[in-house]
């Protein structure tokens, strides 16, 4: 049995890693974000970039679609990993606690695996959305956004959907950490990787509407990447998590309204 000291130690030793990792990990995501939302109106990236905004009647080469599909994954890891950390914080400290009473140990990184492959699916779904509205000419380039009365539509589902029992059954998952251990709970290399995926679902569940706005406020539009990044971040943390969802749904629809609005009067 390790003593008390040597458990404090072995605590604050694997956390500081964690920490670190997710950092070192949400960083270069958010560098590869920053220089591609950057890239989009520079003149001197023409070689990747021009052909991105031709007229949406574009067709995609395989080239274009491994670059948004490659793009997507990048922003869901900048946009989500934070939100996952006081839950990979948490597994990584029952591991600890396994660990020192000699029960199998699994590695916190495939639980993060597990987390962002759900994320990588969600990438999968995101890029073909984004191909179908700029093959359907409802996309002013390959990363703009969409008509004022398809925007407007979308904003409005995803208000009510803040309101929904779906959402708060996830968002729930996602803002207790313990309980969902608890509930979801598989020894194993095998069933961390599925805890991993699980939660991954609970958190695609919760947020998935609120990265379609994405295709309404322009795919690269960096302030509001980081907007909503921040909004989901306070939604799992705040202890008024559930209040914030509901009034920013109502703050949507009322702007959906106001797009459809504008865009039933051209």
């Amino acid at each position: 049995m390790t003593s008390g000291a040597s458990y404090a130690e072995l605590v604050k030793r694997d956390r500081v890693v964690v920490v670190s990792a997710i950092a070192v990990l949400t960083t270069l995501a958010w560098v590869y974000t920053v220089r591609i939302a950057a890239s989009m109106g520079s003149m001197e990236l023409d070689s990747m970039v021009a052909t991105m905004a031709m007229p949406s009647t574009r067709s995609w080469s395989p080239d274009d679609v491994v670059f948004m599909f490659g793009m997507w994954v990048v922003m869901m890891v900048a946009m989500m990993l934070p939100s996952a950390t006081p839950m990979i914080l948490l597994f990584t400290r029952v591991m600890q606690k396994r660990e020192v009473e000699g029960r199998p140990f699994v590695p916190t990184a495939l639980f993060v695996v597990g987390y962002l492959l759900v994320w990588v699916g969600f990438s999968v779904l995101a890029t073909l959305a984004n191909w179908g509205l700029h093959r359907v000419d409802l996309l002013s380039s390959m990363m703009g956004r969409t008509p004022p009365l398809i925007s407007g539509v979308v904003l409005v589902l995803g208000g009510a959907f803040q309101w929904t029992p779906l959402k708060q059954a996830c968002l729930n998952h996602c803002r207790s950490p313990m309980t969902f251990l608890t509930a979801h709970w598989h020894d194993g290399r095998a069933g961390t990787l599925l805890m991993g995926l699980h939660h991954g679902l609970f958190c695609v569940g919760c947020c998935w509407l609120l990265m379609a706005l994405l295709f309404v406020l322009g795919i690269m539009n960096l302030p509001w990447i980081a907007a909503i990044t921040v909004f989901v971040l306070l939604e799992k943390v705040l202890p008024s998590g559930q209040l914030v969802s509901r009034i920013s749904g109502s703050a949507l629809a009322a702007w959906g309204i106001a797009l459809i609005i504008i865009g039933l009067g051209r």
